[in-house]
């Protein structure tokens, strides 16, 4: 199926909708957000299955991923908004220095007014949706932006969300690159993007002309260390794990291997029995085992195969879009495949001897998405210390994105702004500094001419 494009007309119908929905002040009451943090979490059991059905036909993602992966993140967003949300939006009152007797001083959130959110399809429900609630949770109006790459799970959500969500309020649109430039040309008060590095620097530029604030979720390449004394076998298992996970189409999956040389061989077969453990003797044949998104990106991946020795896997079937779980050694840093975001399950593979090389390859490239560390915690910890990524895991891959406690955001070519729990409601929102000064009184000292400046400077 193919998704038609919205027109230009209705984009620019629904934003002005959306725009005098929010100037009605309608989305500023806490009980009207809650209300509808709870209609987004009633639609989401409701159309489980056909998200579900949706994610397989699209991407071949079976349904405990996809609840793994997609439903279960957003659905767990927002019970933490609905447990939490009076509390932060309350003001907060904060400390007043003593020069400002006898005023009080407060931070007030408010909601930044019109949002736009654009997702990429390796994820379409959770990058789509986990933004919207804290655009619900906020008090902001929402136009939702989804991939053409996936058309069946686009096509689900909009249905979702036109069941669910009145479209003055929140509304998704639909098509290509050409619908991408229309939205960026409307003016809104915010821009939640999720994609690559090249498209990301597009919006900041299209943003810039409105002045309009941007959150960045890009990518990059994730470098994972294998030190010397780390647990191999565990290492091999969880790598391999966050590196099939999606078939490798994660923005944070392992997109590198610097292992101790001592290890290098040792690893290529723990990999092997880990993969064999994960998916079966026929990764093809397992149920959970995703395909490419599309015959463009099964080319640009398999073409990665000729850029190194293949040491495990390597097997491709472009009718399927299917490329076999793949180690490669003998990999120069400056081949394509360690240049370009692989997005994909082939894993080059380099060797080191001391933790300083480690850290200067990584520090001499563009900031990663993430970084993960296998070996003694302290050196882990240390080489957190010396380096700079969007997020980290010591002894894991992936799982940092699995608590909404925790910000999901890059840094540098990763990226601009974090979000999830508590986040998510602040990057919608503006903190508005607000002082209430009495009028029972009023001291004279910072009024003109200043008399008795002498004593007034002392509490300044």
């Amino acid at each position: 199926m193919a998704i038609e494009n919205t027109s230009t007309s209705s984009i620019i119908s629904l934003v002005e909708a959306q725009r005098e929905f929010f100037r009605s002040g309608s989305t500023l009451d806490i009980d009207f957000r809650l209300k509808q943090l709870q209609r987004l979490q009633t639609a989401l059991k409701e159309w489980e299955q056909p998200l579900c059905d949706a994610l397989w036909h699209d991407l071949h993602k079976s349904k405990e991923e996809a609840i793994l992966t997609e439903l279960s993140i957003v659905t767990a967003e927002v019970r933490n908004h609905l447990k939490h949300l009076k509390k932060w939006a309350k003001p907060t009152k904060r400390t007043t220095p003593l020069k400002m007797f006898p005023s009080r001083s407060y931070i007030v959130s408010e909601p930044l007014g019109s949002a736009l959110i654009i997702s990429p399809w390796n994820y379409p429900v959770q990058l789509l949706l986990n933004p919207l609630v804290g655009a619900i949770s906020a008090g902001c109006t929402a136009m939702l932006k989804p991939s053409p790459y996936v058309p069946k799970v686009s096509a689900v959500i909009e249905q979702m969300i036109e069941a669910t969500f009145d479209e003055k309020y929140i509304a998704v649109v639909q098509g290509n690159r050409e619908v991408n430039t229309a939205l960026l040309e409307q003016r809104f008060d915010i821009i939640f993007f999720t994609g690559s590095p090249a498209l990301g620097k597009m919006v900041m530029e299209a943003a810039a002309k409105n002045l309009t604030p941007v959150v960045l979720e890009l990518g990059g390449k994730s470098p994972c260390i294998v030190d010397k004394d780390a647990d191999l076998k565990l290492a091999a298992k969880r790598i391999a794990w966050g590196k099939t996970l999606n078939a490798g189409q994660t923005c944070i999956a392992p997109d590198y291997l610097l292992i101790h040389n001592s290890l290098a061989q040792p690893f290529v077969e723990e990999f092997k029995k880990a993969i064999k453990a994960l998916h079966g003797n026929d990764v093809r044949q397992s149920r959970h085992y995703v395909r490419m998104v599309s015959d463009k990106a099964f080319e640009r991946v398999a073409g990665y195969l000729s850029d190194g020795e293949v040491v495990a896997g390597g097997a491709t079937d472009s009718a399927e879009r299917y490329i076999e779980p793949t180690l490669l050694t003998n990999v120069s840093p400056t081949s394509k495949v360690m240049q370009e975001e692989i997005f994909g399950p082939i894993l080059p593979m380099l060797t080191f001897e001391r933790n300083e090389e480690v850290i200067r390859f990584i520090n001499e490239r563009e900031k990663p998405l993430a970084l993960y560390y296998f070996g003694n915690e302290e050196m882990g910890w240390r080489t957190i210390g010396r380096t700079s990524s969007g997020g980290a895991c010591l002894n894991d891959t992936i799982m940092h994105i699995a608590n909404e406690n925790l910000p999901f955001g890059g840094v540098g070519n990763s990226g601009m702004g974090s979000y999830h729990g508590r986040l998510s409601f602040d990057v919608f929102s503006h903190r508005r500094a607000v002082v209430a000064s009495p009028t029972w009184i009023d001291i004279p000292f910072r009024y003109m001419p200043y008399k008795m400046f002498s004593i007034v400077k002392k509490i300044l």
